[in-house]
């Protein structure tokens, strides 16, 4: 694992779940309110579980994960850790 040194003005990405809980990849989540999901047919209800879900680099508001085997761009504010 590569350690990055940060300045006193940096500080590191930190993506968090609608109730503060920090998220890491690999997590599992599951969804606190439906979601309509964008170019597709179907809508994510509230209570899904998505397992094993990816940090989107660079924009802290966003995950990805699989929900009915497509993956999907999910707001954490959307979300809690399971």
């Amino acid at each position: 694992m590569v350690q990055i040194a940060l300045s006193i003005f940096e500080q590191a990405e930190v993506h968090k779940d609608a109730f503060g809980n920090a998220l890491s990849n690999g997590d599992t989540v599951v969804l606190t309110q439906a979601l309509n999901v964008k170019g597709t047919s179907f809508s994510a209800a509230k209570g899904v579980v998505v397992k094993k879900i990816r940090l989107v680099p660079g924009n802290t508001d966003q995950i990805e994960g699989k929900i009915n085997e497509q993956t999907i761009v999910i707001l954490t504010k959307y979300v809690k850790k399971n």
